[in-house]
């Protein structure tokens, strides 16, 4: 698994619309349409989308 980046602000407020805690997070991939982020602790991966 890759080695995440602790999140910017404008990912921590994405994290926040997808109801996830920023603490608990870190981005692996941030692209024009999603952002890939995994969890510190279960090393789960999630994909969030971007809205326009």
């Amino acid at each position: 698994m890759k080695h995440g980046k602790k999140p910017t602000r404008q990912q921590k407020i994405l994290l926040r619309y997808y109801h996830l805690n920023p603490d608990n997070w870190l981005v692996v991939k941030n692209t024009d349409e999603e952002m890939h982020v995994v969890h510190r602790h279960t090393d789960s991966l999630r994909i969030l989308k971007k809205e326009g």
